[in-house]
């Protein structure tokens, strides 16, 4: 894709990140007010989490990947999966050098969010302005990796289990059953019917409303200036939105891969700490309070820096 092209996109970038910020605020915001007017308690969020990781990711997981198949993109897809599969591997690695106490209660929530990025929310409407429809199926590559490692990797991490029969767990979970399933479909060109596509896609548009209200919900029982002193967000955030993007954009640069695919790969890794962190941590009964407090402060954050990983990835991989 020419770089002149690329470049005229980047205006309307800095418009839309700012326009999903604000409507992920407002869904927060939407949860707490929930949780203050005593609709919904901290049983009720969990049973919402849990209806988000069993059924609403696994639909969504599906669905972005029902779409019409084409020769010339397989070569690219192919790539996607082997640079977001090399990008979780060296972020899992740089995690476990700089978050090494085990001690601390918090240090598998602190290590999930510098690895797992929100890259559905906010990757999928940048990477359609930026690089097209084009640049979204490639995305999916992307997403489809976080989903299989956050579910093993992931869940061995918030679990505190590596056991066989709990790894084999997590490979049975629905995500990772989705994920599968959704790659069969694509590579045998079978779309779903229409009464089922459509279905699905309202389950699927439930996946930003529901992950932002459970944050909004556990966000509303934390101290707010207590969280702004806490200086380990602040420490998790420069890892995640700055340290993190930095690693992935030096090997894609080494790597001299697609361009198109590439910069796709740096935008997702910059995106902010995923919403899954808060869902997991609900479930696995971790300290769900801080992990919506990383996952609100880095949305927030990524305002700023995401638009400079941009405009990295024009200068250097384009």
């Amino acid at each position: 894709m020419h770089p002149d092209y690329f470049s005229e996109r980047i205006n309307a970038m800095f418009l839309i990140i700012t326009n999903q910020i604000f409507k992920m605020l407002l869904l927060l915001l939407v949860g707490c007010a929930c949780y203050r007017l005593k609709l919904v308690d901290q049983n009720g969020n969990k049973m919402l989490a849990n209806l988000l990781l069993m059924v609403v990711n696994p639909t969504l997981s599906i669905m972005s990947m029902q779409t019409d198949y084409n020769p010339q993109l397989v070569r690219g897809l192919l790539l996607s999966y082997g640079l977001a599969i090399a990008t979780h591997i060296i972020i899992i690695v740089f995690s476990r050098l700089v978050i090494r106490d085990r001690l601390d209660r918090n240090y598998a929530i602190d290590r999930f969010s510098m690895i797992y990025a929100n890259c559905g929310f906010m990757g999928i409407p940048l990477v359609q302005s930026i690089l097209g429809s084009e640049g979204v199926l490639y995305l999916t590559a992307y997403m489809v990796v976080f989903n299989l490692f956050s579910w093993t990797q992931g869940f061995g991490l918030m679990t505190g289990s590596t056991s066989f029969q709990e790894f084999k767990k997590a490979l049975l979970s629905p995500m990772i059953i989705a994920s599968v399933l959704g790659l069969v479909l694509f590579f045998l060109r079978i779309r779903l019917p229409g009464v089922v596509a459509d279905t699905m896609n309202y389950i699927s548009s439930m996946n930003t409303p529901l992950a932002m209200m459970i944050a909004g919900i556990s966000v509303a029982q934390t101290d707010i200036p207590s969280m702004l002193r806490n200086k380990r967000i602040y420490l998790i955030s420069a890892c995640k939105l700055l340290v993190m993007p930095a690693i992935v954009l030096v090997m894609l640069a080494i790597l001299h891969a697609d361009p198109t695919v590439s910069c796709v790969t740096l935008v997702a890794a910059a995106c902010p700490c995923a919403a899954t962190g808060t869902a997991f941590a609900l479930r696995f009964h971790k300290d769900y309070k801080y992990a919506s407090e990383l996952y609100a402060f880095s949305t927030v954050v990524s305002l700023a820096t995401i638009p400079l990983w941009v405009k990295a990835a024009e200068l250097l991989l384009m």
